[in-house]
C-alpha cells in the first residue's frame, strides 16, 4: 500500500475478515471441564510472532527493493516528488512506504482467511480449522501493528525535516499524520484522513473479539462484519495517495486484480452463509420487518455482485483510475505517498 493507513489499514485491517471471523460459527460460551480455554489477546500475542516475523521480513525486503528503484531513479515515486532523489535523505519516508505495503498484503490475507472460515470452506486446506482460525487472530494483530507502524514512521519523517523547535515539530507532526484534517496538502487532504479512519476502526474492532463473551456474541458478529470497511478504507488510501501506483500501469491494476479474490469470496459468503438465519428465503415474510430484512439480504448480494463485475471490468480494461505518465521534462505536483 503505500500508505495504508491504512491501511490497514490498519487493513486494514484489524480482524478484517469482512463478514465474520474466528467463532463467527459459533461464540464459546463458559468453559466445561476438559474444553480448550477461551483464546486471550495475551495467547495470541505469543503466538504472533512466527508471522510478525514474516511481516518484518517482507517489509525489509520491499524496503530495499524500494530503496534501489529510488537511487536508479525508475520508482513513479521520483516522478512525482523529483526531490526524494536522494535516497538516503529520505530513507524513514521510504521504509514507511515498506510496512505500509506489507500492511496491505497482511491485511488481504486476514480478509480471505475469514471470508474461508466465515463462508463454505473447500474440502482441502493445508491447515486445519482450529489453526486456520488462530493464523487469522494474529495475521488480524499484526496487521494493526503494520499499520501503526506506517503511521508512526510517517509522522517521525515528518519531525525529522521540520526546521522548528522539536516540541513544535512533534506537535505539527501529530497533527498531520494523526488528526484528520490535520493534513491539508494536495491529495493528502483525503488520502490521509481515508488511512487515518482505517486505523482508527482496526483497532477497536479488530479487539473486540477478545471482549466477546462481555458483549454477546450477536453484538460481536454485527460488529465484526464492519471490519470489511477498514480494508476498502486500506485500498482506498492506497490508490489515492501511493506514489507506487499513482500512474496509469501492470502494478496499479495488479492491486486492482488482487481484490477479485476478495469480492468473490464475499460474494459466495452471502450467497451460501454458515448461518440459516442469514440465507436469503423465497418468501420475504409478511411483517414490514421481515420485509425490510430479506431487501437488506438482497440488496447486500446485488451490491457485491455489481463490484465484482466492476473489478473484472477495470482489471480487464485497465481504466484503474490511474494517471497518465507525464513527460520527463515535467515538473510534478509535490506530494506525499
Amino acid at each position: 500500500m503505500t500508505n495504508p493507513p491504512p491501511a490497514p489499514e490498519p487493513a486494514a485491517a484489524a480482524e478484517t475478515s469482512g463478514s465474520a471471523a474466528p467463532g463467527d460459527r459459533q461464540v464459546p460460551g463458559p468453559r466445561r471441564s476438559g474444553e480448550p480455554r477461551r483464546p486471550t489477546l495475551r495467547s495470541d500475542l505469543r503466538a504472533s510472532w512466527p508471522d510478525g516475523l514474516v511481516a518484518l521480513v517482507i517489509t525489509a525486503a520491499v524496503f530495499v527493493l524500494l530503496y534501489i528503484r529510488i537511487r536508479n531513479k525508475t520508482s513513479s515515486t521520483v516522478t512525482v516528488m523529483p526531490f526524494m532523489a536522494d535516497a538516503g535523505g529520505f530513507w524513514m519516508y521510504f521504509l514507511s512506504q515498506a510496512f505500509g505495503w506489507s500492511a496491505l498484503l497482511w491485511a488481504w490475507g486476514t480478509v480471505v482467511l475469514g471470508l474461508l472460515l466465515s463462508g463454505p470452506r473447500p474440502s482441502r486446506l493445508p491447515l486445519s480449522g482450529p489453526r486456520l482460525e488462530r493464523l487469522h487472530r494474529t495475521t488480524s494483530l499484526n496487521t494493526i501493528a503494520l499499520i501503526a507502524a506506517h503511521a508512526l514512521l510517517f509522522a517521525a519523517e515528518l519531525v525529522r525535516h521540520d526546521t522548528a523547535a522539536w516540541n513544535s515539530a512533534v506537535a505539527t507532526a501529530f497533527v498531520e499524520a494523526f488528526v484528520p484534517g490535520g493534513y491539508d496538502s494536495g491529495t493528502g487532504r483525503i488520502a490521509i484522513p481515508v488511512g487515518q479512519a482505517a486505523l482508527y476502526l482496526a483497532i477497536p474492532l479488530g479487539l473486540l473479539f477478545y471482549v466477546r463473551h462481555r458483549i454477546g456474541p450477536k453484538t460481536w458478529r454485527v460488529l465484526h462484519r464492519c471490519v470489511i470497511v477498514v480494508y476498502v478504507l486500506s485500498v482506498w488510501h492506497t490508490l489515492l495517495y501511493g506514489t507506487n501506483v499513482w500512474y496509469d500501469g501492470w502494478f496499479r491494476t495488479g492491486v486492482w486484480l488482487l481484490q477479485l479474490p476478495i469480492a468473490a469470496l464475499l460474494l459466495l459468503r452471502l450467497l451460501r452463509p454458515a448461518r440459516r438465519s442469514e440465507k436469503l428465503p423465497g418468501n420475504p415474510g409478511a411483517s414490514a420487518g421481515a420485509r425490510t430484512g430479506w431487501a437488506l439480504r438482497l440488496g447486500g448480494r446485488l451490491a457485491v455482485a455489481t463490484v465484482l463485475v466492476a473489478l473484472v471490468a477495470v482489471v480487464a480494461s485497465g481504466k484503474d483510475g490511474g494517471r497518465s505518465v507525464p513527460p520527463e521534462d515535467t515538473s510534478s505536483t509535490h506530494n506525499h505517498d
